[in-house]
């Protein structure tokens, strides 16, 4: 069966083009279009879609209102399309928040060096996203979320995953689905949390700047977009600018940030491996690492440095995942200590520290 497709743009012009390139593989069909979120809603319930595409600024219903009335009232995966602008940013982190699975620029010179690459792109996230349609049924995610908080995985006995090392700093990795799974896990740390903590969510430099001061304005804990020469503190979350890589350095003897322009040939920019090798450079098995929801398996070689270290590694669990790719890499490997419902790993991580 090929994957249903809406598309919803107030521009006939942007409608036409995605349809097209959308319908050159057999694997989609488009079952129809809409020009504003009132009509994407109407359109949602009636030829119930596999997944969606919407547009942010429309006329009658902007996309962030459809998204969250589809969300509602049948859910179903939505894939933004966004500016790459600050203002972009915001209305794009609103529309993920609405619950949108993942977004992509709206320009296709901004998703890849080549318009072939870019189409290729679109229809892989597409593909990717409408598996998750299952997830986004509300009760299903809180029945999932009932599950134990500590879960023992890979052969591994309570008292081996006791003496791991004590944890001297948190690091987070993630992508699709990230900022609302940063947002639910960063919420649950106190003010006085004893650890500093290193985020590396995979997205655009123009977007970075909004979300930490997104997930600074819900969190008690404090959250910065990571600068060169920073020194990691604890109850201070340090968000990794998108295009930039950011590494932990020991500088004459001072634990800092090193935030510099990735190599044109490193795929991720940010790259959790990046963030979690220099890690391990500098703290040894002293981290608690946790991998969460994302599209790939940037992370793995990180985690299997870490963990080789005396590291503890866990994974957020395939049925609150919105992509269980980066989790599913680290549970295939055997490197999770363990694997936990969203909802539970801001609590878990506060017993462990």
């Amino acid at each position: 069966m090929p994957v249903r497709v809406l598309v919803v743009d107030d521009s006939s012009f942007f409608r036409r083009q995605i349809v097209k390139i959308i319908e050159e593989e057999a694997l989609f069909k488009v079952v129809g279009v809409a020009a504003d979120g009132k009509e994407a809603v109407e359109k949602t319930l009636s030829l119930k879609p596999d997944v969606i595409t919407m547009d942010i600024e429309m006329p009658v219903m902007n996309g962030i209102a459809a998204t969250r009335e589809i969300m509602q009232r049948c859910p179903t995966p939505i894939l933004m399309f966004s500016s790459l602008t600050y203002d972009g940013a915001k209305s794009t982190l609103d529309a993920l928040e609405a619950g949108a699975v993942d977004f992509l620029p709206k320009r296709f010179e901004d998703i890849a060096n080549s318009k072939q690459a870019a189409k290729k792109l679109l229809r892989k996230r597409l593909q990717l996203i409408s598996r998750r349609k299952e997830n986004l049924d509300r009760s299903n995610i809180r029945s999932a979320e009932k599950m134990p908080i500590f879960s023992q995985t890979q052969g591994e006995s309570q008292n081996n995953l006791k003496k791991k090392c004590k944890p001297l700093i948190l690091l987070v990795g993630t992508s699709t689905g990230g900022p609302v799974a940063l947002q639910q896990v960063l919420a649950q740390l106190p003010a006085d949390f004893p650890l500093p903590i290193l985020l590396v969510q995979h997205m655009p430099g123009t977007f970075t700047p909004a979300f930490a001061k997104r997930l600074d304005q819900f969190c008690n804990i404090t959250v910065t977009e990571a600068i060169d020469g920073d020194i990691p503190k604890p109850a201070h979350a340090y968000l990794a600018p998108g295009g930039s890589q950011m590494r932990v350095m020991n500088r004459s003897g001072l634990v800092t940030l090193q935030v510099a322009e990735s190599a044109p040939d490193e795929t991720y920019k940010p790259s959790v491996d990046i963030t979690f090798n220099s890690a391990a450079n500098i703290y040894g098995g002293n981290v608690l690492a946790v991998i969460l929801t994302g599209m790939g398996s940037d992370g793995l070689e990180g985690s299997r440095v870490l963990k080789e270290q005396g590291a503890s590694i866990w994974a957020q669990d395939e049925a609150t995942s919105v992509i269980y790719g980066m989790p599913a890499a680290i549970v295939d490997a055997g490197l999770a200590d363990e694997i936990l419902a969203l909802s539970t790993i801001g609590s878990r991580i506060v017993r462990a520290v």
